[in-house]
């Protein structure tokens, strides 16, 4: 009996093959497993920037943390630095993600102390989530990564200046700039302590900081907030 239309196989009916949507499907294999084998070597990558630093890393104790032959690094990287811009690249997004959400509009409402805790705790969290980020962004010199970090710093600035204006707004320009520098120092002094420890000791530091920046910020802070 002659077949119908609806039994005319794919190929006589001009759509797709089992062998197109096999075919279709190898490039989003390989993309997968090329994307998993990338986080694989950042991840490695991160671990060996932490323990030796960036400078006295090398792509084979990269290769070596992440299980893999040099040779197969060097088929998504061709050196340690294309590494560290890649790894530094993810980390300032993650970066300006994590400032993003602790100077959210409601955080910058609160009192003082509250602000503090909602500021922080965000930003301390990232750092000790991704110690790579310290040790890229303060030691690898890498052009790239200096120039982005240059800007994140910037931009923290910024936004440090925005509070602390809402917080006192009779003080200078000047003022707001020198208070804004003093405090991300503060912040980056503390956070190598921070980091050199865990638990605790972690804790007790982190509380320590933020006793720091309240005791050092409240003269100048005003009993209304400007709106």
């Amino acid at each position: 009996m002659p077949g119908t239309p609806q039994d005319k196989t794919a190929e006589e009916a001009g759509g797709p093959t089992e062998s197109d949507r096999a075919a279709a499907a190898a490039p989003r294999r390989r993309q997968a497993r090329g994307e998993r084998r990338i986080s694989q070597l950042l991840a490695a990558a991160s671990g060996v920037f932490c323990r030796t630093g960036y400078a006295a890393a090398s792509t084979n104790a990269i290769a070596r943390e992440a299980g893999v032959s040099p040779g197969t690094l060097y088929q998504f990287f061709p050196n340690k630095e294309a590494i560290a811009i890649e790894l530094g690249g993810r980390l300032l997004q993650r970066a300006h993600e994590t400032h993003g959400q602790a100077f959210l509009p409601e955080n910058l409402d609160r009192p003082l102390p509250e602000l503090l805790d909602a500021v922080l705790d965000p930003v301390i969290a990232f750092n000790c989530e991704n110690p790579a980020f310290w040790a890229l962004m303060h030691g690898s010199g890498v052009p790239g990564i200096t120039q982005e970090h240059e800007e994140l710093h910037c931009n923290l600035l910024t936004r440090i200046e925005a509070v602390l204006h809402g917080f006192a707004p009779a003080a200078t320009q000047a003022e707001l700039t020198h208070t804004s520098n003093m405090i991300l120092g503060i912040f980056k002094s503390a956070l190598d302590l921070i980091l050199a420890h865990e638990g605790p000791e972690r804790a007790a530091y982190t509380a320590e900081l933020k006793t720091v920046l309240l005791r050092y910020l409240e003269p100048m802070v005003t009993t209304t907030r400007s709106r």
